[in-house]
């Protein structure tokens, strides 16, 4: 097959799992009969460069071009050469999953070289003292590759990093001048290699097009060094452009030098941006007609945008399609002791979206003027279960993140009904807000579908800022939903923001004290702190006034323009308060330091808290009332339970009673009714089975009992065996 489309992710963007932009435009270009592949050249430079092969190329060019070894690690390192390169196909193969015999070896000790990473383990000994084999010989086995990666970045390449390559060129680029520079140098050695694997790929194909995804700053070096490869090798094939780095930096361009490397950058959703570069590329479309799409015309950069087509809808999308891809190469490394990273790094996952943006779109620091975010569209849950059992077939793989900006509860309720519905035996884990329609049953049945973790932003733990965010909650509700999710057994993590404007120090401190109280409380298993960033799509970006701030009158930069500096009138170092936070939050993670006066986690001298120490304690103690809408949808996960005649003397008769005794899968429930009551809750708990009829609503099993005229139904419902029952599957779920 000779493809009219290359879909290509360049190098860095994670190890373990694809980054899901290339299998969504192939899944798209399925649907139109357009022929295309998909190359995550990231995975395929790592895999080149590490392996013995690889190492040993790496340790000649070291040699060969007479680096002065200044660092005692790389002098080690060198000198260990010949043992890197005799374990490092075995250690490749263990992080694929391919050799898992080998942890205990790398556990026992003496197998793996040992640099400067593994001076670390004493002091994390603690934390990872409780893993399986398995995954401490991967976390032994991380060490092992940053080792590495550490001697590349100071002996060949400055640039390298896993999933971070030249990162900061992308961060902030108002001028192209950098990366120009860097792409009129020679190629670095890490460039070398990338360069041959797409020259030997191209060698084979003769492609229209070759469309390049950069999601984030880290790719973008590398996009361009194929853009010029391509340029000055095969002129004959265009190149585009899109992804997330474009979508958020690159809506302002006018440099026309990024033109000598690419023939089109397209913003926002590529489904039909790119069909229409297609059809240009086919001469059934003037230029003029694309669609978001930034061209060179005039020896100036014009913005092609008068196509009358619209966007695609989700549900014409297509279903992703990861063919193509080394799904069984990638590789699942530990990288360090934070529940929700290991999550995302361990283990490949498919990853799909529930709906398109983000149903809240009112958070202020969010990009939220940018379509990817302002215009939403969910999916059915039918179409996403579907999608999910498309890509099991296609390759085995029963593990779903869904990268939604936010999940809607609604949307998750059904999915979670349909997976269960369908008896789909899947993981799956989201992004969500801690919203209150987060009930506990509603947990429960996500943990029932498979749902093992969720993300959701806690950010500034503070009332007034999360007014002033517009978050559209509360710490108290955060606290309350956080305890529904780890009740259920699904972790939460939280993602924290610090520096937001106006905070001021005794805020960031009183954050902290929530923090270290959810932690404490068990009801928070994982957060990670980033330090407020001013973006020009935000609302804060766009109406800075509004927020007590000023930003520098900074012009519009002809390449990337998103990040913006600013003065708070606090006049606060926000940066000062990075290493104590960080600190504390690796503690609490892992069970200790909840004791400690905050004082002691920095080196200033910083506020005293003025949140009481059970505020968090007597949030998830409330159990506030929930007016039960007749809409609820009544759910029962349980078998059939064993029954059994009872006979009682009351009031000198006897009395019929049925005992029911239910099964789960961790405890055994005995619920004693007389015996009308019993044979009704037979019936109505088969009709509340997860099955293909609808599901019933708290109205339709009170009017089914109301009919059997058996007694007031909020008698029944709200009594000591219902409440039983409820431990054995029974839900009610908004």
């Amino acid at each position: 097959m000779n493809p009219k489309v290359v879909i290509v992710t360049p190098p860095f963007t994670q190890l373990n799992t694809p980054y899901p932009a290339s299998a969504y435009l192939k899944g798209f270009l399925n649907t139109k009969g357009i022929t295309s592949v998909q190359w995550d050249l990231g995975i395929e430079v790592i895999l080149e460069l590490f392996s013995s092969k690889g190492l040993s190329a790496l340790f000649e060019d070291v040699y060969r071009t007479g680096y002065t070894m200044e660092s005692e690690n790389a002098v080690k390192i060198i000198q260990l050469r010949s043992e890197y390169i005799q374990t490092i196909d075995h250690v490749i193969l263990f992080l694929q999953g391919k050799l898992p015999e080998l942890a205990h070896r790398i556990v026992q000790g003496h197998f793996l070289p040992e640099a400067s990473r593994f001076n670390q383990l004493d002091d994390l000994d603690w934390a990872f003292g409780r893993m399986g084999i398995q995954d401490k010989a991967k976390h032994l086995a991380t060490l092992y590759l940053e080792d590495l990666s550490d001697f590349i970045q100071l002996c060949v390449d400055s640039h390298f990093g896993f999933s971070r390559y030249a990162e900061h060129l992308g961060r902030s680029a108002h001028s192209f001048d950098d990366i120009y520079d860097l792409l009129n140098s020679p190629p670095s050695y890490i460039d070398q290699i990338l360069l041959k694997l797409l020259a030997g790929k191209l060698n084979l194909i003769s492609p229209k097009l070759v469309a390049i995804s950069v999601p984030f700053p880290g790719n973008l070096l590398s996009a361009f060094r194929i853009g010029q490869w391509i340029k000055n090798h095969r002129p004959e094939i265009k190149l585009a452009m899109g992804g997330g780095f474009p979508n958020t930096e690159l809506r302002s361009i006018s440099d026309v030098r990024v033109f000598e490397f690419f023939d089109f950058i397209s913003l926002d959703d590529g489904e039909a941006p790119i069909e229409h570069i297609i059809e240009y590329l086919d001469g059934k479309r003037p230029i003029e007609l694309l669609k978001r799409t930034f061209v060179l015309q005039d020896k100036k950069v014009s913005y092609s945008n008068l196509s009358l087509n619209k966007d695609y809808s989700q549900a014409d999308t297509g279903t992703p399609d990861y063919s193509d891809l080394l799904m069984d190469q990638y590789i699942s490394v530990i990288e360090m002791a934070n529940p929700m990273h290991s999550l995302w790094s361990d283990g490949t996952w498919n990853k799909l979206t529930m709906a398109h943006g983000c149903y809240w779109g009112k958070c202020t620091f969010c990009d939220i003027s940018l379509d990817y975010i302002k215009v939403y569209e969910p999916i059915t849950a039918s179409l996403l279960c579907d999608r999910m059992e498309a890509l099991i077939r296609q390759n085995g793989i029963r593990g779903f993140h869904f990268v939604d900006e936010a999940a809607p509860p609604a949307l998750m309720r059904a999915l979670a009904l349909e997976i269960i519905r369908r008896k789909l035996v899947v993981s799956w884990w989201t992004n969500i807000r801690f919203e209150k329609n987060f009930t506990k049953d509603l947990c429960l049945l996500l943990s029932a579908s498979g749902c093992i973790a969720v993300s959701g932003g806690l950010e500034v733990a503070s009332d007034r800022l999360l007014d002033l965010i517009k978050k559209g909650v509360t710490v108290s509700q955060v606290a309350q939903v956080t305890r529904n999710f780890s009740e259920a057994n699904i972790m939460v993590h939280a993602y924290l923001m610090y520096g937001f404007p106006t905070q001021t120090k005794q805020e960031i401190m009183d954050s902290l004290e929530m923090v270290r109280q959810l932690f404490e409380l068990n009801v928070l298993q994982s957060a990670f702190w980033h330090q407020f960033a001013m973006t020009a799509h935000s609302p804060v970006g766009l109406r800075p006034q509004d927020f007590g701030i000023q930003k520098y009158n900074i012009g519009i930069g002809a390449f990337a323009n998103n990040d913006m500096e600013y003065i708070d009138p606090l006049g606060i170092d926000y940066s000062q308060f990075s290493f104590g936070l960080k600190k504390s939050l690796l503690n609490y993670m892992h069970g200790i330091g909840f004791e400690f006066p905050l004082q002691d986690w920095f080196d200033m001298k910083v506020p005293k808290t003025k949140v009481d120490r059970d505020f968090i304690l007597n949030a998830i103690q409330e159990s506030p009332f929930v007016e039960i809408k007749s809409s609820a949808k009544i759910i029962f996960l349980g078998g059939a339970p064993l029954l059994k005649s009872v006979h009682k003397i009351k009031k000198g008769q006897s009395m019929e009673y049925i005992e029911l005794t239910f099964h789960t899968k961790v405890s055994t429930i005995v619920l004693l009714l007389e015996s009308n009551d019993a044979r009704w809750l037979l019936q109505i708990l088969d009709k509340l089975s997860i099955g293909p009829s609808e599901v019933l609503t708290f109205e339709d099993v009170k009017n089914d009992y109301m009919s059997y005229r058996l007694g007031a139904f909020d008698v029944l419902w709200f009594g000591k065996e219902m409440d039983q029952l409820r431990e054995a599957g029974l839900l009610l779920v908004v």
